[in-house]
């Protein structure tokens, strides 16, 4: 029997940044070196930041992904990290003969095997997914190659992400070929609800392969995806050996003891993968003797989070990764003293510190005297830059000219407040942070160019009901890596008075929508679940409700098309997940 030292790079690429990213992997695997490592595990295409989406049908950037590849081995070697092996993903390509219906230039989610300043194999994900956020039958063409590389006499296999999800395949071709060992670099995205699907499907394909397995994902914002990380490793019966913590950056090392020593002979064998394709295992030696022992380290467990303070560090890296991946220096945001805008400013100031978040209370004829005062002490707890911008006089001036009435005239005073947001951004820089939640966006309760208007949204995935628990959550909690250190920052009258869009006398949102509670239930049926209209009144909702709200949804899907990006926290968010025509005359009935 044998041993291995791995280390897991958890680690935060950024789409398109090949030099930095090919610059981190370097240092990252230098770190690993002196903590003893045997091996390094990068990420799904790490050197090129996942997804890239339409960027791989691009020749010049897979050209430059293949040559960036090559480059750092060879600067591995020249920088003493040579004879560390490190397993990195990039984009390669298939070398197909154009046809119609396959992607441009026949790109491949790739992984290599980088040794002693050489590419000394690579793989590709077989299984392609295709449903949710993902979209890879439009930018991939299947692997069919398996890579078993022996290291210290041990085995060790590559598979790419999906190849753990999907039955049959590369892993099922480990459980034939036999491994001691199989890496899988992976960028798998959050969502709540997930339970922990992640340590039971490794756990099952362990034993189904009968090796130890160890699973590196990827952390950090990407747009609308958040990646948490939650590396892990389990032996060959499925125990958990070792986990990374969740929404930060960390180097994993695990020492795997009793990992059988391999004989097997070198060379390229095909298998049948069982979903119809043959994987061919191409076998290769390293290094074929045991390492000397050593003691060895302990395995860290990191605690998986509780479900509140997932999905709030999950928005706090959404937007520290947006802010500082896209080049702000800072945000400036609407503060209405509501709960919406109390929510994003505290997110705000949580990841990128409060000294960088500005704010604009803009009351109008309608506010009531505490949306000052709330929005004031929420600047006092957590100091904020603040100013006042009545917008009553704007709106009297846009009215001596345009005669308005009714919804258009409440409109008009969101548009306002959008139009001194943007001027604001436009003056000096700043990112506009829409503050609108799930709940509104579903409904349409939002105004085109007014409330909607904005860079970023980072509770546009957030239901109403949400919005109140992460609030109160915040008020009682903190986390490492929080930049604000205010205690309670969101004040009490923000939480817990009735909400209202304050755009004429005496508003309440429970004027246009029904509560919260009961609105929340239904859109989950609606937009999570795809249940119909009889599905939804079989599920115990109202049917005159069901009728009025599947409507609302339904007409506002020309709204969500111009909403700015934010990060996905749910099953099925609106954007990547849910796409539905615009012009379209299907309509649910009740009958």
């Amino acid at each position: 029997m044998a041993h291995l030292r791995i280390a897991l790079a958890q680690t935060n690429p950024t789409v398109g940044d090949l030099s930095a990213n090919a610059d981190r992997l370097v240092q990252w695997t230098r770190d690993a070196a002196e903590r003893g490592a045997d091996l390094v595990v990068f990420t799904e295409m790490f050197l090129t930041g996942y997804p890239v989406e339409d960027l791989v049908l691009r020749t010049s950037f897979v050209d430059a992904s293949i040559r960036t590849l090559e480059q750092v081995a060879r600067r591995l070697r020249e920088e003493g990290l040579g004879e560390l092996p490190v397993v990195a993903g990039y984009v390669d390509r298939a070398g197909l003969a154009p046809r119609v219906g396959q992607p441009k230039g026949a790109p491949l989610d790739a992984a290599a095997i980088l040794h002693r300043g050489e590419v000394v194999a690579r793989t590709a994900k077989h299984h392609l997914p295709n449903y949710g956020v993902f979209d890879e039958y439009r930018y991939f063409v299947r692997g069919d190659r398996l890579p078993i590389f022996r290291l210290h006499g041990v085995d060790v296999a590559v598979a790419v992400c999906e190849d753990l999800w999907q039955d049959g395949g590369p892993v099922s071709v480990v459980g034939q070929a036999g491994a001691g060992l199989l890496v899988v670099p992976n960028a798998s995205p959050y969502e709540k609800e997930k339970d922990d699907v992640r340590l039971e499907l490794c756990a099952r394909r362990a034993r189904e392969a009968g090796c130890a397995l160890a699973y590196a994902n990827q952390v950090g914002g990407q747009d609308e995806l958040v990646f948490d990380g939650d590396s892990l490793v389990v032996d060959a019966t499925g125990a958990l050996v070792a986990r990374a913590g969740q929404f930060r950056e960390e180097l994993l090392v695990v020492d795997l003891e009793d990992l059988p020593v391999s004989d097997a002979a070198t060379g390229s064998f095909p298998y049948d993968a069982g979903d119809g394709t043959t994987i061919t295992v191409e076998r290769l030696v390293l290094s074929a003797e045991p390492a000397a022992p050593r003691p060895a380290e302990p395995a860290p467990v990191a605690d998986r989070l509780d479900p509140h303070a997932e999905v709030y560090s999950a928005l706090v890296l959404a937007v520290r990764d947006y802010v500082a991946k896209n080049g702000f220096r800072s945000v400036i945001l609407g503060l209405s003293g509501g709960i919406d805008s109390a929510l994003t400013a505290t997110i705000a100031a949580d990841a990128i510190g409060p000294d960088r978040v500005n704010v604009v209370l803009m009351p109008s004829r309608y506010s009531s005297d505490h949306s000052v005062t709330d929005a004031e002490e929420l600047v006092r707890r957590q100091g904020l830059h603040a100013r006042i911008a009545p917008i009553a006089d704007i709106v009297t001036a846009f009215e001596k000219e345009v005669e308005l009435s009714g919804l258009a005239a409440e409109n008009l005073q969101a548009r306002v407040r959008g139009m001194i947001l943007m001027g604001l951004s436009n003056q000096n820089g700043h990112l506009v942070l829409t503050t609108g939640n799930k709940s509104e966006l579903a409904t349409g309760y939002s105004t085109l160019y007014g409330d909607s208007a904005g860079g970023f949204a980072p509770i546009k995935d957030v239901p109403k009901t949400m919005v109140w628990e992460l609030s109160r959550w915040r008020n009682a909690h903190t986390r490492p890596g929080f930049l604000l250190e205010a205690e309670r920052p969101i004040p009490e009258n923000s939480i817990v008075k009735e909400p209202s869009a304050e755009l004429r006398p005496d508003q309440r949102d429970t004027d246009s929508l029904p509560p919260y509670e009961v609105l929340d239930r239904l859109l989950d049926d609606y937009v999570e679940k795809d249940m119909g209209s009889q599905e939804l009144i079989a599920a115990g909702h109202d049917p005159e409700l069901v009728t009025r709200v599947i409507r609302l949804v339904d007409l506002a899907e020309y709204k969500r098309r111009q909403y700015p990006p934010g990060p996905k926290i749910t099953p099925k968010n609106f954007g990547r997940d849910r796409r539905l025509p615009i012009t379209n005359r299907w309509r649910e009935t009740t009958a």
